[in-house]
């Protein structure tokens, strides 16, 4: 089996909400932080309102605390464990920071089922400020793809292309991509034909990516809520583990995934047998 390995955007994808405006609206700090965002990066902007959070006494704890109450998309935490146990290798590349995202997972018991999160650092110092800093050095973090939909601080297209070289670098394991920012659009335009995207309908990357969809090489599989997000990507997990494990009695296993696709195909009410009789395309 070849394998399966799922990257996931964080905020709005994995969370319900996006994790630094759930820090800053929980923390009596929206005022200051739309006030800074209008004048400079979101990513500079975070960096000092942590230390305006610092100096009026709100500790890592107190922030912490905060995060804990974040909600996180119904159903995503089953299908994480769920795809981990199916032997899927789980990544994330996100614009939140390392202690977010941590702090996030580990209250869930999700931490472990992640290989590699792709984030911008965050430490904390000897004063107990947290310090949230760019993914990308500045001067050097133009997009990729020559796009203005990629922060200063973040091209997740030129992540993605490290993953995928590592991806199909001896195992030639098939990418699963899911996001719903204008951040994600640009790791999805990489992706190629072989590979899938998963952008959630009626969200930012969805609105770009309906402006032209012939430039989405990768296979398209919407979602919008939770419950769809499960049901859509376990299923194509098990197809592909399925036609992966069966290549030999397939002529082309592209085509059985994507006829599967196309036609709406549910895995779990289909038999082996069934499966192989599947048409495909020569």
């Amino acid at each position: 089996m070849a394998g399966v390995m799922i990257v996931f955007d964080f905020d709005k994808t994995i969370l319900d909400c996006d994790s630094d405006n759930w820090v800053v609206d929980g923390l009596g700090f929206t005022e200051l932080f739309d006030k800074l965002t209008s004048a400079m990066p979101w990513n500079s902007a975070m960096y000092i309102v942590m230390g305006k959070m610092h100096s009026q006494g709100i500790t890592i704890d107190d922030i912490a605390d905060c995060l804990r109450k974040a909600p996180l998309i119904p159903h995503i935490a089953s299908t994480i464990k769920i795809a981990h146990s199916l032997g899927c290798e789980l990544r994330i590349v996100s614009d939140a920071n390392v202690f977010f995202i941590e702090t996030i997972l580990k209250h869930h018991g999700l931490l472990d089922c992640f290989s590699e999160i792709n984030t911008n650092p965050s430490v904390i110092d000897e004063q107990g400020r947290l310090r949230i800093f760019p993914c990308h050095v500045l001067a050097s973090s133009s997009c990729i793809s020559n796009l203005d939909s990629c922060p200063p601080n973040m091209c997740k297209g030129r992540i993605i292309e490290r993953i995928k070289a590592n991806a199909e670098e001896g195992n030639n394991k098939r990418i699963i991509y899911l996001g719903d920012g204008k951040g994600d659009y640009c790791p999805m335009l990489r992706l190629k034909k072989e590979y899938f995207v998963m952008p959630r309908k009626d969200y930012p990357v969805w609105e770009l990516i309906c402006c032209d969809p012939s430039k989405i090489k990768a296979k398209i599989c919407e979602w919008s809520v939770g419950e769809e997000l499960e049901r859509t990507l376990l299923n194509l997990v098990r197809l592909i583990n399925f036609v992966e494990d069966h290549k030999a009695g397939f002529n082309d296993a592209d085509a059985v995934i994507f006829t599967a696709l196309d036609c709406k195909f549910q895995l779990v009410a289909l038999s082996p047998q069934e499966a192989l009789a599947l048409p495909v395309c020569l």
